[in-house]
C-alpha cells in the first residue's frame, strides 16, 4: 500500500486553520482555492471537484475537535482503497499541518502525491490569506 505524508508550516493560528478544515463543505473557498473548484455535501459524503477535472466522492470518517483531526476516505474515484487525514498542530507563531494518505493501487502514488503537493501550496496560500483578512 502506498503511503504519502506531507507536512508544512502555515502562518495562521491553529484555531483558524482547524475551523477551515472542519467546515468540510467549503474546501474550495476556505482551504484550497484554485486547487479545489467545488465541494458539494451529500449526507456523510462530499463531492470534490479539483482544478484538473478530477471528481472524487469522499466519505467523512471523523471530525475530532479536541485533536483538530479530520479523517476521510475516497469512496468513488480512481483509488481502489483510500484513507486520509489532516491534523492541525500549534507551531511557533502559527500552525503545522499534517496530511497523510494511504492508497491502492500503488501505481497511483505519483499522481496523488503530485496532487497533494499542489493542494499543500493552495492550502498555505488560502489559509494565510484568510488569516490576514481576518486580522485586518
Amino acid at each position: 500500500m502506498a503511503s504519502i505524508h506531507k507536512e508544512m508550516h502555515v502562518d495562521a493560528p491553529p484555531d483558524h486553520v482547524w475551523a477551515a478544515f472542519r467546515d468540510v463543505g467549503a474546501i474550495h473557498t476556505r482551504v484550497a482555492r484554485g486547487f479545489v473548484t467545488d465541494t458539494k455535501l451529500e449526507g456523510d459524503t462530499r463531492l470534490v471537484t479539483f482544478a484538473n477535472g478530477i471528481v472524487a466522492r469522499e466519505r467523512i470518517i471523523d471530525i475530532d475537535d479536541a485533536k483538530r483531526r479530520l479523517a476521510y476516505s475516497v469512496v468513488e474515484g480512481r483509488p481502489t482503497h483510500h484513507h486520509a487525514s489532516f491534523q492541525v498542530f500549534s507551531d511557533a507563531a502559527g500552525s503545522r499541518l499534517v496530511w497523510i494518505a494511504d492508497l491502492l493501487p500503488n501505481e497511483l502514488k505519483p499522481v496523488i502525491e503530485g496532487m497533494m503537493d499542489h493542494g499543500m501550496a493552495a492550502m498555505k496560500s488560502t489559509l494565510e490569506a484568510v488569516a490576514q483578512e481576518n486580522a485586518a
